[in-house]
């Protein structure tokens, strides 16, 4: 491009020359006029070669240009299509992570309901072993007096006879809490609410209490009430720390602690589990959840 601009002056002197030349008397051509002549013929060549030459060029770089931005287009949009799967894939991941521990959650239910009954038929059988006893060694020595019968097991006075009101007015643990599972699964809050808090009532010392207290939490929970449930996976956690319940309480309550705003007794929490329960279900939405977040799993020391 700058050969072209630098012949241009010399063309421009050229065909004014030649001009100047050509309005002379025809006596004066000679031979240096035809070369003269021939010289600019050359050049205006030259020019037409050079600007055919930059448009060539300027048409490739052009195409190039073109073709890049057509390349950063496709890279943004495979770029966007990727995301969209990842998103996709953590949305995919997040809720079969839910689903598996509701099944676990069910799955412990059952467990502690097996356990439960087992316990109340071993102490059954005691009482049947201690009846039996008592049936074949009866008292030798009866208090003049005396009823017979009247302190027996079994008799209006014994021992079993006193304690028979009492059995009585406690609810049947089994039915009322597979009752309150119905009723939680059906929405039906108030009513399972309080079929939870007879568990824990009655059978404050039962394996199925810890799971109750759970179940109470979660009610919160779901009726948005995060400064109950809270309190109820606390009572989980301090009072029922053995309770199979115990990952999935201090899971909820760093998320009730999250609903709450209160961030940083939040991530305490979910890190805790993270480092109590490292392989369980609940350790695994602990570590989703913070890393939605953007939060470290394991905390600065």
């Amino acid at each position: 491009m700058r050969k072209a601009e630098s012949f241009l002056p010399r063309l421009v002197a050229a065909a004014v020359l030649a001009a100047a030349l050509c309005s002379t008397p025809a006596r004066a051509a000679s031979k240096e006029i035809i070369e003269l002549q021939t010289q600019v013929q050359q050049l205006l060549d030259m020019v037409q070669r050079l600007q055919s030459t930059v448009d060539a060029r300027f048409g490739a770089m052009q195409h190039v240009v073109e073709q890049a931005a057509d390349n950063t287009s496709q890279m943004a949009q495979v770029v966007s299509a990727m995301q969209q799967k990842i998103n996709a894939q953590a949305d995919s991941t997040s809720g079969k992570l839910d689903t598996t521990s509701g099944q676990i959650q069910s799955l412990n239910d059952s467990v502690d309901e097996l356990k439960s009954r087992i316990s109340r038929l071993d102490k059954s059988i005691q009482d049947l072993q201690s009846q039996l006893q008592n049936l074949q060694n009866p008292p030798q020595n009866t208090a003049p007096g005396a009823t017979p019968g009247a302190g027996a097991p079994g008799g209006p006075g014994g021992q079993f006879g006193n304690l028979a009101p009492q059995a009585q007015q406690a609810p049947p643990l089994k039915e009322t809490f597979q009752a309150a599972i119905r009723d939680y699964n059906a929405a039906k809050y108030d009513v399972a609410g309080g079929e939870f808090q007879d568990v824990l009532h009655y059978y404050p010392n039962d394996d199925l209490a810890g799971t109750a207290q759970f179940y109470l939490g979660e009610i919160a929970f779901r009726q948005q009430n995060y400064n109950d449930a809270v309190k109820n996976y606390t009572a989980v956690l301090e009072q029922y720390e053995g309770s199979p319940k115990a990952p999935a309480a201090q899971l909820r309550k760093g998320l009730a602690l999250l609903e709450l705003n209160r961030k940083d007794s939040g991530i305490h929490e979910l890190r805790s589990l993270i480092q109590r329960h490292p392989q369980s279900p609940e350790a695994a939405q602990a570590r989703h959840k913070l890393n939605e977040m953007g939060v470290r799993i394991v905390a600065n020391r």
